[in-house]
């Protein structure tokens, strides 16, 4: 029997997998929120790491009310120039512009694992994603808990990870010379992360190696290329076991609501070469500077940090 959990304010939370995730029921976003729902959503996101709402009519406005709620909204993104018109808030995730900006069709501009934009030196707190073009098979979503991958970690394997700081770096995937291109180059978003982040709110501990930004780096301070790519690729591997992971699939209307703190995802790429088109929408909150174990911050080796309003 599935669990569910039917709160005193009418909201049901059904958990989906053994470590991750849940959707949440009885809510309607185009409505007004009392604080006490807000605060029962966040607790239920910090929780379960990544939470889903099925069947909500909302549109840009909305999303954004309902990403107020709990933080402040940035904007689309650090190379984002041309969200759609008056919501500046908005990231489209959109297969026809990946097919322009990268050469090829794809439904989604990442296909690696990852947690958003952690080449910043304070990557987003939050990502609330929309969907709305789907096709009609595939384009699934996965999430992995990063604090389960290192709470399973040996002792002796956690006490290592604790100690150290990797290099995330954005990379440009863009066809070379385009506005894309140039864009990603010379915003340059580079900075070191511990590769174990204590969590704000909870005080959790979390891998924090989002492989589609450290992949290119490959470079853990301290160690050669060579050693730092086989130590990435264990924690990696440890990152993203199956165990850890929820798999979405996605409708009209469906909403995703994740911790960027304590996740990362995989835009599966079993559509694109179908010709379907899929499209979402993305808002990210403003998040804070990591720290490690040891209350060291993250340091900035280029770029700008990204705040919202």
């Amino acid at each position: 029997m599935t669990e569910l959990k039917e709160s005193a304010l009418g909201l049901d939370i059904v958990p989906l997998a053994g470590y991750i995730g849940a959707e949440i029921h009885g809510v309607d976003l185009r409505d007004p929120l009392e604080p006490a729902v807000v605060d029962e959503i966040r607790d239920a996101l910090h929780r379960h790491k990544v939470v889903f709402f099925r069947d909500q009519a909302i549109g840009h406005g909305e999303q954004i009310a309902f990403a107020r709620l709990f933080g402040k909204v940035t904007p689309a993104h650090p190379h984002e120039d041309n969200p759609p018109e008056g919501f500046p808030q908005i990231l489209p995730i959109d297969s026809r512009r990946y097919e322009e900006n990268l050469g090829r069709k794809r439904t989604s501009y990442d296909n690696s694992w990852h947690t958003d934009v952690t080449a910043l030196h304070n990557p987003p707190a939050a990502s609330i994603l929309r969907a709305h073009i789907l096709p009609p098979y595939g384009g699934d979503t996965t999430w992995t808990n990063l604090v389960a991958a290192y709470e399973n970690l040996p002792k002796d394997l956690r006490d290592f990870a604790d100690r150290l700081d990797v290099k995330h770096q954005f990379n440009s995937r863009a066809i070379a010379g385009s506005q894309r291109d140039r864009k990603v180059r010379e915003a340059n978003l580079v900075a070191y992360h511990p590769a174990v982040r204590v969590h704000p709110v909870t005080g959790e501990r979390a891998l924090f190696v989002s492989p589609g930004f450290t992949r290119g780096a490959r470079e853990i301070r301290g160690f050669s290329p060579s050693q730092s790519e086989r130590i990435l690729k264990l924690l990696w591997e440890e990152a993203t076991r199956i165990e850890y992971t929820v798999r979405f699939r996605w409708a009209p209307g469906s909403i995703a609501f994740w911790d960027n703190r304590a996740t990362a995802h995989l835009a599966i790429a079993d559509a694109g070469h179908l010709g379907h088109d899929r499209v979402l929408y993305r808002v990210t909150l403003e998040g804070d500077v990591p720290k490690g174990v040891d209350g060291r911050e993250s340091e900035l080796v280029s770029g700008e940090p990204f705040y919202g309003s």
